[in-house]
């Protein structure tokens, strides 16, 4: 190996312990299933990479290939297992199980397949093995990216470049003497995006849970809850885009979210569902609008949007119309503190949004006044069938958007 080759795959051991560190991170934490995936994420894949770089103290080829076989389906199946949980793919218990049965058939089948063939042709059934369950690995990737989960981009990202780095180093465990450099770096970088991939993957999941459960545990008091404005700061914010509404007379557009059904699922569910419902229709939030779309709570139910420009009622209710659409879809809520807890403390919940807007624009506007009237539209809007309404000036009169807009 040349210095190229050590450089890159030094860049490679380098993220993975890294990624280690963090597990650790993670593990002081209390989120110990998420260190226990991230550390094994680390070892299994740095230990794949050592193996078929030849790192392994075994001098017969026989008895490497079988044992570079083992490694390969060692470490295969459990890693398409986590990719599958990271995704979501295995909410519900059934088909956990069934994930599980069948990996474990699969795992059973291989090595007593394996175990009757020659060596070489043991390794080349579990090289093939892997090569398969990459590719539906990326499927389902793929699949989720499609539906709209972000963070499935990511995890097509890190397999395509697993699979990559699983066709160099079995390349490269062939025929370990001639392998060109080329193919050492090309599988190097493949092998770094991979570990990056998924130790953003599992961050992401662990800064959610993090702050997920300090959320349930102090409540609406504590203001990441919503990531937003508490409700005095918001009514600060009303105050200052109204002084400077009466200074330059731009009309203001003012959108109020009330969600109906918080108090059923207080009393059926406890404070914490409340918290993890109000933390998920937040961050919804923040995702969907505008960077010039300024927000914060109001009441115990509900968010405020103030947009301090001016803006036209079309698209005033098409924001709204987008919110409402985006808030209403359903969502899997802890109903117990520890946001680690299994399926059985979860439940099903969509929220019952209704949107209200409102353009202010005239000179004697009044801050609480609009806020109220916003916020009264909201909750009139649970009777419309389209779940947001608005102040029609022509009319002078309160109305819903027909369903045919949205």
């Amino acid at each position: 190996m040349n210095n190229y080759v050590f450089g890159f795959w030094g860049c490679y051991f380098g993220a993975t312990v890294l990624m280690m560190v963090g597990a650790g991170f993670a593990f002081v934490h209390r989120l110990r299933l998420i260190a226990v995936n991230a550390a094994f994420a680390g070892f299994a894949s740095a230990l794949f990479v050592l193996a078929f770089l030849g790192g392994l103290p075994i001098q017969t080829m026989d008895n490497l290939n079988r044992s570079l076989a083992l490694i390969t389906l060692g470490a295969a199946l459990p890693l398409f297992y986590m990719l599958l949980s990271t995704l979501g793919v295995l909410r519900q218990p059934g088909r956990r199980q069934r994930a599980r049965l069948s990996l474990l058939l699969l795992a059973v089948v291989t090595t007593v397949s394996g175990g009757l063939l020659s060596p070489e042709n043991n390794l080349q059934l579990s090289l093939i093995m892997s090569g398969l369950t990459g590719l539906l690995a990326w499927g389902i990737s793929v699949r989720s990216a499609m539906r709209g989960d972000r963070q499935a981009w990511l995890t097509v990202f890190g397999v395509s470049n697993m699979l990559l780095a699983v066709v160099g180093l079995s390349s490269i465990a062939l025929d370990r003497a001639n392998a060109p450099w080329q193919l050492h770096v090309v599988s190097a970088l493949a092998a770094t995006c991979y570990i990056t991939a998924m130790a953003a993957a599992l961050w992401m999941r662990y800064h959610y849970l993090i702050e997920l459960r300090e959320v349930m545990a102090y409540g609406p008091s504590y203001d990441p809850v919503t990531r937003m404005r508490s409700h005095s700061e918001t009514g600060l914010m009303v105050g200052d885009a109204f002084k400077n509404y009466r200074e330059n007379p731009v009309p203001l557009g003012m959108i109020v979210v009330s969600i109906g059904n918080l108090f059923v699922l207080q009393k059926l569910y406890g404070q914490a569902a409340v918290n993890h419902a109000l933390f998920v229709c937040a961050g919804r939030l923040r995702r969907m609008v505008p960077p010039h779309v300024d927000m914060g709570r109001i009441a115990d139910d509900g968010f405020l949007l103030l947009i301090s420009r001016s803006v036209a009622i079309p698209a005033l209710l098409e924001l709204a119309l987008a919110v409402q659409v985006c808030l209403s879809r359903s969502v899997v809520l802890h109903t117990s503190p520890d946001a680690m807890s299994t399926t059985r403390n979860q439940t099903r919940w969509a929220a019952e949004v209704g949107v209200g807007v409102q353009r202010v624009w005239r000179v004697d506007a009044r801050a609480a006044k609009a806020v109220a009237m916003a916020r009264g539209m909201s909750r009139t809007a649970w009777s419309f069938p389209s779940r947001v309404a608005w102040y029609d000036d022509d009319r002078g009169e309160i109305v819903g958007v027909p369903l045919t807009d949205i």
